[in-house]
């Protein structure tokens, strides 16, 4: 493969260039530039709203022209944030920025490792690569707490301790909700255990939540939750979910009516395919990718820096597999967020709220969305095409 290729040629430099691709983020954290962190803000500045019981009326107002942000998490996940309130800002910035780069070498060096890679250059190698790509890149800038729950994932999924998985599982959905779905690793896997681990961990977070404010936590899970335009607004070129691909192409909201459902389906059926051949071929990244990548689809808000999951499933397809479908769709990907393609559709709609526009700029609003229906093909077709060769062999053998 090439791009296998292209990574031994510079393998030997890999520390130079990780070492160079890190001082040049932090420059970035240290002269801001373009680094608002304002979603940390957000966790920041509306945690301590929790005790007021105003934490879902709170709105941050700085750096959001069309739209000011709310706090969006449960009760739960402000009560986490709330010792970055306790710090200066300058402190909690560079505090999350440095944890945040922490999870994303994690979360390459476990890929790898995953694949059979223990290499330590490569970790650093792609670790420098992935720091500058869009969804990671948008995750550091905005202070997002993508990159965290990922490493979070990653490490507990594949844990030996069913405790560990089911409580790394709980926690993040307890945080974030959206990585319930990583509950289904659990249930292809057979792994009955940790996914009720899963379920008492999650519940432990809604219980502490519901301790701290009864009023809040009723607000948030019998009112607030599922109102996705409260997130933010569906048809903007930076929800890469197939709920705004859709929507920016008919030139509406579809909402969850019979056009959503219908592409749901067809995600749901690739991931069972996808998640069938991994099994079979007990490729545990490969079912991880999957079933993240279900989830990012069928969610009706995916922001484009949600997407960190490309980090993984990018490795995969260069390491994990030597088909030739996995070489295409690794060079989509690298081309969809290395592009900033989502940025320039971002400055061309005419607003955020504004959900027709031109053919051209609808359809390139797929990328994400598409490529990652494509991983999900290539997926069950390399695993499948892996474990036929694997029959030839055994007959042979015999």
């Amino acid at each position: 493969m090439a791009l296998r290729s292209l990574e031994g040629r510079v393998l030997a430099v890999a520390p130079w260039l990780f070492g160079l691709s890190l001082l040049g983020h932090l420059a970035m954290v240290a002269f801001q530039t373009k680094m608002t962190m304002v979603d940390l803000m957000v966790y920041r500045n509306a945690s301590p709203e929790l005790f007021t019981g105003q934490l879902y009326d709170w709105r941050l107002k700085e750096f959001s022209d069309q739209f000011a942000l709310p706090f969006t998490y449960p009760p739960f996940s402000a009560l986490v944030f709330v010792p970055l309130s306790w710090v200066p800002w300058g402190v909690a910035r560079w505090f999350w920025q440095l944890v945040s780069l922490a999870c994303l070498w994690f979360l390459t060096r476990k890929s790898l490792e995953l694949v059979g890679s223990r290499d330590p250059r490569r970790a650093l190698l792609w670790t420098a690569l992935f720091i500058w790509v869009e969804p990671v890149r948008t995750t550091l800038n905005y202070g997002q707490i993508n990159l965290v729950l990922a490493a979070l994932l990653l490490g507990t999924l594949v844990s030996a301790r069913s405790w560990a998985q089911g409580a790394g599982v709980g926690v993040a959905a307890g945080l974030k909700l959206t990585p319930a779905i990583s509950g289904l690793y659990f249930l292809v896997t057979r792994q009955y255990r940790a996914a009720a681990w899963s379920v008492v961990a999650f519940a432990a977070t809604v219980g502490i939540g519901w301790a701290v404010s009864p009023a809040l936590s009723r607000q948030y899970w019998f009112h607030l939750l599922g109102d996705a335009e409260r997130v933010g607004p569906v048809g903007s070129a930076i929800n890469q979910s197939l709920r705004g691909a859709l929507s920016r192409t008919l030139g509406h909201d579809v909402q969850t009516g019979p056009v959503f459902l219908a592409g749901a389906v067809v995600a749901a059926v690739l991931a069972g395919f996808a998640l069938h051949a991994a099994v079979g071929a007990r490729d545990a990244l490969a079912m991880i990718v999957a079933v993240q990548f279900l989830g990012l689809l069928v969610s009706p808000i995916s922001w484009s820096h949600h997407w960190v999951w490309a980090v993984p499933a990018i490795l995969w397809l260069v390491h994990g597999t030597t088909h030739r479908l996995a070489k295409v769709t690794a060079v989509a990907w690298l081309a969809a967020i290395g592009s900033y393609l989502i940025s320039v559709l971002l400055m061309a709609q005419e607003s955020i709220w504004i959900i027709p526009r031109p053919w051209h700029l609808a359809a390139l609003g797929w990328v994400y969305p598409a490529v990652g229906l494509l991983t999900l093909v290539t997926v069950a077709v390399a695993l499948r095409s892996r474990e036929r060769v694997e029959d030839r062999v055994d007959l042979l053998r015999q």
